[in-house]
């Protein structure tokens, strides 16, 4: 137990002193290390502004999305007798097709009032004479979240197409599916976008890393003679790497943080135009902690195939 204990100990102090040298590393060249995290700071802004708006995004579109509709019009010399049972068969699609939903049966005469009544055309219908309309279904389905659950919609109105005495199947959720594919394509970019960025920020902090190797050359071969191991040489530029990341994870926050500012102002304009208050809010605080590990495991991972390539090569030689 008293063995492990030291050991302990050791392992920290060794870990504890890798970190206070790349603090030192740090303060030493504080304009080089300030311009390295704001180059990786610029990276992370714009892979964290486009999660901040999609995450914004995410419960407006949940908002948007109610219950799609679908009417169905009946064939003009459809019978009464005819049209109400063809409820039954309506209701066994939407079994099939599991999308239980509210169905109304709408005779052609409330349908003919609810147009007038909404439309001011009663002028208008009063010189036809005769009703112009159909007796017809209304059916609300349940919200959908997806593309691929709007697709299943234009399967129940083929459906739907296909029973006897149904004229005209309309499907009042189009600019749903377009919706949902938009925020679907906004994620497939942000992804790109994120993926091609990390592989700059990687760079970014293996070059970092080679510089200092380099300025540090007489420095990590003195500590070799006196018989340092490789981890306790490559551990300091390790923690300076991580450092660098979380410095510039934290930075792109603030940076995004202060953009919102002028787009709020501009977002605040155009929602009034619809009666909303709607504007973008930052990453709450677990996002924005999980960011900041993630800055750091990606500057963590620059150092290390830096290390690895520079001092391990040196050390061959």
């Amino acid at each position: 137990m008293a063995v492990w204990g030291e050991r302990m100990n050791t392992w920290l102090r060794h870990h504890f002193f890798a970190l206070h040298q790349a603090f030192r590393n740090a303060i030493s060249a504080p304009v080089s290390f300030l311009l390295n995290a704001l180059v990786i700071a610029i990276a992370f802004a714009l892979p964290l502004t486009g999660l901040t708006v999609l995450e914004n995004l995410r419960p407006l579109s949940a908002e948007l999305v109610v219950e799609p509709e679908i009417s169905v019009f009946l064939d003009m010399t459809f019978s009464r007798s005819d049209a109400l049972s063809l409820g039954q068969g309506i209701k066994k699609i939407l079994v099939e097709n599991k999308r239980p939903g509210k169905i109304e049966f709408l005779p052609r005469e409330k349908a003919l009032d609810l147009l007038k009544q909404k439309s001011g055309l009663s002028e208008a219908l009063a010189i036809l004479g005769a009703n112009p309309l159909p007796d017809g279904y209304l059916i609300k389905l349940p919200r959908f979240e997806s593309a691929a659950e709007a697709t299943a919609v234009d399967t129940i109105a083929a459906s739907l197409q296909a029973l006897p005495g149904v004229e005209h199947v309309q499907v009042d959720s189009a600019w749903i599916k377009r919706l949902s594919a938009l925020v679907h394509l906004l994620t497939v970019v942000l992804l790109i976008l994120a993926t091609t960025l990390g592989i700059v920020v990687v760079t970014v902090v293996f070059n970092t890393i080679r510089l200092q190797v380099l300025t540090q050359r007489e420095e990590i071969m003195v500590s070799q003679l006196v018989g340092a191991t490789d981890a306790f040489i490559y551990r300091p530029f390790y923690y300076t790497g991580a450092l660098l990341g979380v410095c510039a994870a934290g930075l792109a926050t603030v940076l995004v943080a202060l953009a919102l500012r002028p787009i709020n102002t501009a977002v605040a304009e155009f929602a009034r135009l619809y009666a909303s208050e709607f504007r973008l809010v930052p990453l709450d605080s677990m996002a924005t902690v999980l960011f900041l590990i993630l800055g750091a495991l990606l500057g963590f991972a620059g150092a290390v195939l830096s290390v690895s390539r520079h001092l391990a090569s040196a050390s061959d030689h």
